[in-house]
């Protein structure tokens, strides 16, 4: 072979390798764009519809997504997301920061929001909270009482605090259903109640205040979710949270979504009504499809 023919076969086994470097990178770029995210669902209508809300609002991008339902409780499906199992979760903000900082003080979702980004491993990052979804638990008062009494609001309540004989109910589909509500589950700043007892249901609840068994009692979340729940009953304003605000909140895996794709998902945060979900959770408990529910409802609002 001539020197020049040996210079000309050197020259297309470079180029061979380096076609080969390419399409080995290229390969490994498209491995990481085919990526499935994982979405992660708990076991309440709460967590599998907003699962299906955020999995449908980032497949619209493109991602590949997919949902992992039944997770079971918080502990479970946060486990699931430390191990790297599912990359996505709805949570909502006061309890999320309750489970990582016991001992925070903060009330307001201005606050709570600041408090959770502190609290947050390195590894995990939050989407923009959905505002407009109040997921806090309400303070309820036989309605006679509250004639009697003036009350009106929960900081009326907070001077008889220490006179008041209080029931906790949970109420169906939410996060906070799917763990066992404790006497001290629900806090309300400032208020040591005499006495709390959990409670059967909203419905045991309603009439243990109406008989005057009970003189407050504190659902885990909106009225609404229960019908008849506060028949007879006043719904305490609570302007100052006096009972920490809980506002949804995706709580995701850092560095896996670009700021089209976060940004998706803070559109959906601002979409989100306390109504909506509420609906769309009782509409979950009454066996309805959630893949289906959350599909309409990305319709809906353009999502």
């Amino acid at each position: 072979m001539t020197a020049s023919s040996k210079r000309l076969a050197r020259t297309r086994v470079g180029a061979l390798v380096l076609v080969a470097l390419a399409a080995l990178a290229v390969s490994c770029g498209s491995g990481d764009q085919d990526r499935t995210f994982v979405v992660g669902a708990g076991d309440s209508a709460e967590s599998r519809v907003l699962a299906e809300i955020y999995a449908g609002a980032l497949a619209r991008t493109g991602l590949p997504v997919r949902v992992r339902a039944d997770l079971g409780q918080r502990p479970d499906y946060l486990a699931a997301l430390d191990e790297g199992a599912v990359d996505l979760v709805g949570e909502q903000t006061g309890d999320l920061l309750a489970a990582l900082d016991s001992g925070s003080t903060a009330r307001t979702p201005d606050e709570v929001v600041t408090a959770l980004s502190r609290a947050l491993p390195a590894d995990l990052t939050v989407a923009d909270p959905a505002d407009g979804v109040d997921l806090r638990p309400r303070l309820v008062v036989a309605a006679d009482r509250a004639a009697r009494d003036g009350l009106t609001t929960v900081a009326d309540l907070l001077p008889r605090c220490a006179d008041t004989v209080a029931g906790v109910a949970a109420l169906p589909g939410l996060l906070r259903d799917s763990t066992d509500v404790g006497v001290t589950d629900v806090v309300v700043h400032e208020c040591a109640f005499a006495a709390v007892a959990p409670e059967s249901g909203p419905l045991a609840l309603r009439e243990s205040l109406r008989s005057g068994a009970l003189q407050a009692g504190l659902l885990t979340g909106p009225p609404e979710l229960a019908p008849g729940a506060t028949d007879g009953l006043t719904v305490l304003a609570d302007e100052d949270y006096a009972i920490r605000a809980e506002n949804i909140v995706p709580l995701l895996r850092a560095g896996l979504l670009d700021e089209v794709r976060m940004r998706k998902l803070n559109y959906v945060a601002g979409e989100l009504t306390t109504n909506e979900l509420i609906e769309l959770i009782r509409a979950v408990e009454a066996g309805e499809s959630a893949p289906d529910l959350a599909r309409h409802w990305l319709d809906a609002h353009g999502l």
